[in-house]
C-alpha cells in the first residue's frame, strides 16, 4: 500500500494523540512519577502541534512556518529529555533554552538564503543531539539502572538520534551524488521512521515507569515494615542468590539472633517499647554488618545475618559487636534505658554451595542451646563451649 506524505503526517498526529491520552491515564496511577509523565504528555502535544504546523508551513510567509515547525519539534524532544532527567530529580532548563535560541538564530540567519538545506539537513542536527542526550541520560539514570526495559528505551532514542544525525550529515552527500530526485524518497523514509518512533517512544517510557513501580512493589513485599530490613522471603531470596553467585567463595557463616526476654519487655513497657527495641536492634545490626553480610528479620524477635566469605571466627566478632552495641544503645537510649541482650547461634559451612535453609537450621540449633545455657551468649554449631555475647 502506497502512502503519501500527508497520510504519514496524519498517522503521526494520531499516534501522538493516543500516546498523550495513555500517558495521562498512566499518570493517575503513578503519582510519584506525575512530573515526568506530565512532561512527556505535554511533549506529545507539542509534537502533534509541530506536525500540524509542518503540514501547513507553506501557508506562512517566507520560512516562518518551517522555522516554527523545527522549533516546536526541538522543544518537544527537549521536553522528553527533561522528563527523563526528572526521574533522578530536578533538571536544569538553561542549556535547553539556549539550544532553542540557537535553532531560532540559525533560521533567522540562514533560513531565507538556504531554506531547503536548513529544513532538510541542518534542522535535523538539534533533534539528533536531543535524542542522543536522552539515550545518555537513560544510560546514566540511577532510577532505571536495574530495569530490563532500559536498554530498549536507550535503543529507541539512540537509533532515532543516529537516523537524524545521518540525515543531517550523510543525506546531503547522497543528494549531491544522485540528484534532488532523492529528496522525496528521503522525506518518505523520514516520515515512516517518525511514525515508528512515535509508537516506540511512549511505549518505552511507560514501560520504564511500570517496571519501576513493579520493582517497588516487589521490594515492599520483601521488606519488613517495622525495621526496614529484609523480611524472611527477602532474606532467603537474596541470601540464596548470594550463595549461588559466589559459589567459589569460602567459607560462609550465618548468625541467628533472638532478643532475650522480649515478651517480658512488651508486657512491662508496652508494645511501643517493644517495637522501639526491634528497630534499635535492626539499626545496630545494619550499622555493624551491612558491609559484610545480608541482614533479615525472620519473624517476631528473630533476626539473621548471612556472611559470605567469613569464617566462624570473623562471624563471632561481628556477632559480639552487634550484641554489645545493642546492649549499650538500649541502656543509654532516652526512649528505652533498659537492659536488652541477645542470644546468638552461629553456623559455618565449608563453601557457599551449602543450602541456606540447612545453614539457618544449624544456626537455629546453636541458638536454642545458647538460650538453654542462660542467654546473652554466642553458641557455635558443633562447639561444646559458649562465649558471652555482651
Amino acid at each position: 500500500m502506497n502512502m503519501d506524505l500527508p497520510t504519514f503526517w496524519y498517522l503521526t498526529v494520531g499516534t501522538l494523540v493516543i500516546a498523550t491520552a495513555m500517558t495521562l491515564w498512566e499518570r493517575q496511577a503513578h503519582g510519584e512519577r506525575a512530573v515526568p509523565l506530565g512532561i512527556w504528555a505535554a511533549s506529545y502535544v507539542v509534537f502533534a502541534i509541530g506536525c500540524v504546523f509542518a503540514m501547513k508551513r507553506d501557508a506562512f510567509p517566507g520560512v516562518t512556518g518551517a522555522a516554527l515547525t523545527n522549533i516546536l519539534f526541538v522543544l518537544a524532544y527537549l521536553m522528553v529529555l527533561q522528563g527523563v532527567r526528572c526521574l533522578d530529580g530536578k533538571a536544569r532548563i538553561a542549556w535547553p533554552a539556549a539550544l532553542l535560541i540557537a535553532v531560532a538564530a540559525i533560521w533567522a540567519i540562514a533560513g531565507e538564503p538556504y531554506p531547503v538545506h536548513v529544513w532538510t539537513y541542518v534542522a535535523s542536527l538539534p533533534i539528533a543531539l536531543a535524542c542522543i542526550l536522552t539515550a545518555i541520560a537513560l544510560s546514566r539514570s540511577r532510577a532505571v539502572r536495574e530495569l530490563r526495559s532500559r536498554p530498549v528505551a536507550i535503543a529507541v532514542f539512540f537509533g532515532h538520534g543516529v537516523f537524524y544525525l545521518l540525515r543531517g550529515t550523510v543525506a546531503p552527500l547522497l543528494v549531491a551524488f544522485y540528484g534532488e530526485s532523492l529528496l522525496p524518497v528521503l522525506a518518505e523514509v523520514t516520515m515512516y521512521e517518525a511514525v515508528l518512533f512515535t509508537v516506540a517512544m511512549p511505549m518505552a517510557l511507560m514501560a520504564l515507569i511500570r517496571e519501576e513501580y513493579q520493582a517497588q512493589l516487589l521490594a515492599v513485599s520483601r521488606t519488613d515494615f517495622l525495621t526496614g530490613l529484609r523480611n524472611r522471603q527477602g532474606f532467603f531470596e537474596l541470601g540464596a542468590r548470594a550463595l549461588r553467585d559466589g559459589a567459589t567463595q569460602r567459607p560462609v557463616s550465618l548468625l541467628a539472633f533472638d532478643l532475650d526476654h522480649f515478651k517480658a519487655i512488651n508486657d512491662r513497657y508496652g508494645h511501643d517499647a517493644g517495637d522501639a527495641v526491634l528497630k534499635l536492634f535492626a539499626t545496630v545490626a545494619r550499622d555493624i554488618a551491612r558491609a559484610d553480610g545480608i541482614i533479615g528479620r525472620l519473624g517476631g524477635e528473630e533476626f539473621a545475618i548471612l556472611l559470605p566469605g567469613q569464617d566462624s571466627t570473623a562471624a563471632s566478632r561481628i556477632g559480639e559487636a552487634v550484641a554489645r552495641g545493642f546492649a549499650e544503645r538500649a541502656a543509654r537510649s532516652d526512649g528505652l534505658k533498659l537492659t536488652a541482650t541477645v542470644s546468638i547461634g552461629l553456623a559455618e559451612a565449608a563453601s557457599n554451595t551449602t543450602a541456606l535453609a540447612e545453614l539457618l537450621s544449624a544456626a537455629d540449633l546453636a541458638l536454642y542451646k545458647a538460650k538453654a545455657l542462660g542467654r546473652n551468649r554466642i553458641q557455635v554449631a558443633g562447639a561444646k563451649t559458649v562465649s558471652e555475647a555482651a
